[in-house]
Order: structure tokens, then sequence, then C-alpha cells
């Protein structure tokens, strides 16, 4: 417990938090105690108006007046009501309209003697405490007498200090369990917060697999643990992602630079002919167009990666009917009939040098894996919101094993590798990210000995 209220530093949020709320509800607490207590005392002050405006209405239905005199009727019944009122806390007295007091009961005598001026309440204080007087007028032929009836303040005061008391001492008592309550809540709502902290601060290049692994309500604190683990997810996939494609580019770039290593080895080992140099230096002037290949590549692909492309209105009609024309040259030779079933104004928001790249992969990689004599078809379908490309292929077809991964950086089937095809295993990893620029999607299905088909789809642009 020493060791939680130490973790309690003034500029903790826990702190922070409870300091405003304490702040808040003494703030509430004073201004709703202050309402209360005026409110009390108003409406004691109105009780005891009322209660002196009926005491000199009875008061009166027992004078006795005569033409220059009152006076109060001296009965049993009467002096039994006196009696009464001076329990109750009032006094009495009739004055003259020279001043002089004529009769009265109760406290009187200690009553300032001031003519009144004007019917009304008046407050004064003599040895036995505070007091509220009523003054109402008496008409005599000789002139206007007054009767006034007055009533004790003190138990008025004594309620109200006795109210003030026990706001002054109970209102600290709440703020001191108020703050203990909202530092032990705010302990137990920020406690996920801790694990964020000590999870965050375990993660390093070496251990990224940690997690907080929330298990509470799903409130603002849970969803932030939440959002966390899901960042972290995505941090260790890139994280990978990062060491795979470092990977695999050493790899890839090991195994050229490993040729020009030992073809110039083995060309400076002897003596040799022209023609033997000759070779060799085309040798390597081979494995060099490989590496500027893959060096392009992977340049292409990040720039892919780290910016936003600026699309226009592109008539993807225009472009494939062009890349058709040229790729059946390179068909030509090895009798491979390209077919295409393109729609007109096809028109979608990209960039055409990128989407150039695109389709030049896509017909490079159809024409490329079909055998001799094969088949190879472009068709275009659209619909109310999308356009479809559709290059086909027909050959060994893929394995749905390497399916999933085609799109994945230097990713090759074993049959490829085996064929020496002379490609960086970037080119559909950059097709994806050009797809995926413009907003689109890309798909293969395959069967067997049969027939591949890559679909990349656009929003279209009507």
């Amino acid at each position: 417990m020493t060791k939680k209220w130490l973790r309690l530093k003034p500029k903790s949020l826990r702190v922070r938090l409870t300091g405003w709320y304490i702040i808040l509800l003494g703030c509430t607490l004073v201004g709703f105690s202050s309402y209360l207590y005026s409110q009390l005392k108003q409406s004691l002050l109105i009780q005891i108006n009322t209660n002196l405006n009926i005491t000199t209405s009875e008061v009166i239905n027992t004078l006795i007046a005569e033409d220059e005199h009152f006076a109060l009727k001296k009965t049993q019944k009467t002096e039994a009501f006196a009696h009464d009122l001076i329990k109750a806390g009032f006094a009495v007295r009739l004055l003259s309209a020279s001043g002089k007091v004529v009769d009265g009961f109760g406290e009187y005598q200690e009553f300032p003697q001031l003519i009144p001026k004007q019917s009304g309440y008046s407050d004064f204080r003599d040895n036995s405490g505070q007091w509220r007087m009523y003054s109402h007028p008496i008409h005599l032929s000789s002139g206007q007498g007054w009767i006034q009836v007055a009533q004790s303040l003190e138990p008025i005061n004594q309620a109200s200090d006795h109210l003030l008391f026990l706001m002054l001492i109970s209102c600290p008592l709440v703020l001191l369990l108020a703050a203990l309550g909202g530092l032990f809540l705010a302990d137990q709502a920020l406690r996920p917060i801790n694990t964020i902290i000590s999870t965050a601060q375990a993660i390093n290049p070496h251990d990224i697999t940690r997690r907080i692994n929330y298990r509470g309500s799903i409130d603002e604190v849970g969803r932030l643990a939440m959002t966390l683990d899901r960042m972290l997810d995505r941090l260790e996939e890139a994280f990978e992602h990062q060491q795979r494609f470092t990977g695999d580019a050493s790899h890839e770039l090991r195994t050229p630079l490993t040729v020009i290593k030992g073809r110039i080895g083995v060309a400076l080992s002897q003596l040799r002919t022209p023609e033997d140099y000759q070779e060799t230096l085309q040798a390597l002037e081979q494995e060099v167009d490989r590496l500027i290949r893959l060096a392009n590549s992977l340049l292409f692909l990040t720039r892919l990666e780290q910016k936003n492309i600026d699309l226009s209105p592109i008539d993807l009609s225009e472009l494939l009917v062009i890349l058709v024309e040229q790729f059946q040259l390179m068909a030509e030779p090895r009798k491979i009939q390209l077919k295409e079933s393109i729609e007109k104004d096809l028109f979608i928001l990209g960039n055409s040098d990128y989407l150039t790249s695109l389709l030049l992969n896509l017909l490079d990689n159809a024409v490329k894996y079909t055998p001799d004599n094969g088949q190879v078809w472009v068709k275009t379908q659209t619909d109310t919101e999308k356009v479809h490309i559709q290059v086909i292929n027909t050959g060994k077809g893929i394995a749905p094993t390497d399916l999933p991964h085609l799109f994945k950086r230097f990713y090759r089937v074993e049959s490829d590798r085996s064929r020496h095809t002379g490609g960086t295993g970037l080119g559909l990893a950059i097709a994806y990210e050009i797809v995926r620029l413009h907003g689109g999607t890309i798909t293969v299905e395959s069967q067997l000995n049969q027939a591949t088909t890559f679909t990349v789809s656009f929003v279209a642009n009507s």
C-alpha cells in the first residue's frame, strides 16, 4: 500500500483527476450549502412574519378600546391566551399616541420605546437576544395608537448556527472521503495504463511479441489497450515483413554478385583467349543487367509504398489495345494465340505510367509462362460501379499452396526457380502495390494444367 501511494506524484494523472474532482465537488458543496442556508433562514423568517401577523390579529380581538384609551381584556381566557404566547416566545405591548406604554405582556419592558413611523417589521436586540417586531396602528379619537407584537429570533439563529456548524464539519469530511474514493476509483480505472506502460517499455527489436491482453470493460482505457494491441500486431507484421524483405533482398543480390565474383576469379586465374574473355564479359553483363533490374524494381516498389499518386481520367480500353498489339510480336515466334475482348470507353481515375507498368507485368507473365502453341486472353467486364480486367493464359497452372503467396516480394514457385526465367520475384508485388494505390483489387485463380486467371478491378469513372 505504501508503494502504491508513493506513486501518486503531484503530476500524476490520478492526482490531477482527483484534484479537479475535489475542486468541483468542493465548489458544488459550498454553492449548495450556501443556497440551503440562505433558503432555510429566509423560510424561517417568512414563517415568523406570518406568525407575527396572525398573532397581531388575534391580540386585536382581545382589546378594549374607548375614545382615548385601549387595553387588553382581563379575562381568564385572555390571560390563558397571553400565557401561551409568552411560552411561545412572544411579547406584546400597546402604545398610546404619545408613545407611552399602556399595557402588554411578555418581555416588552426591554423593548426600545420608539414610535414607529409606519406599520411593518423591524429587528432589534436586547439583553435576552435578537427580536423581530411587527407594528400595527390602532386608530383612536385622540390620535393613532400602536400594537406591537415581537417574537424572539434566537430559535432561528440557533437552528441556522447549528446548520452552519454541521456544514463546516461535514464538508471537509465529505471532501476527504471523496478524495480517498476518487484516488481509489482513478487507480482502478487507470490501472491498465500501468500495464500499457510496462508492456511498451518491455518491447524492443528483439522481442515485439508482448501484448497487453486487456480483459476488462470496454471503456476508453479498454479501447486504448485493444487499439495498442492491434497496433503492435501491425508493427510486428511490418517488422517481420521488413526482416523477410531484407533477407530475401540479400539473397537475391548475393546470387548475381557471387556469379560475378566467380567469373572474375576464373578469368584472372590464367591467361585466356580474347574469345574466352569476351564470353566472360558477356556473362558478367547479363548478371549486371540482372542486378540493375533488381535494384530498379526495389526502388520502384519503395516509391510505391511511400507516396500517394495523382489520379486523372484514363481510358483503359485504349491502353489495353496498344499493349496487346505490342505483345503480339512476342507471342508470334512461339505460336501463342493472343486474343482480346476489350470493351470501349473504360474510364477510371488512375496514373497512366503506373497502369502501364501493371498491365505490362501481367501480360509479360502470361506470355512467359504460356507454353508454345498456347493461348492468352485479355478480357474486360463492367458493372454499374467497377471495371474488371482479366488476363488468362493456358499452361501448367499454379498449385493451390502457392496462390496465397504470389503477391509477396521475391516469391516464386519452385518450378519457376528451376526454369531460371530471370525474373526478380517482384513483378506481382509491384502489381499489387499499384492496384492498392488506385483503390482497386487484384486476385488470381488457377487450375493445374489448364489455365490461370488474374483479375484486376477498379472503380469506374463514369
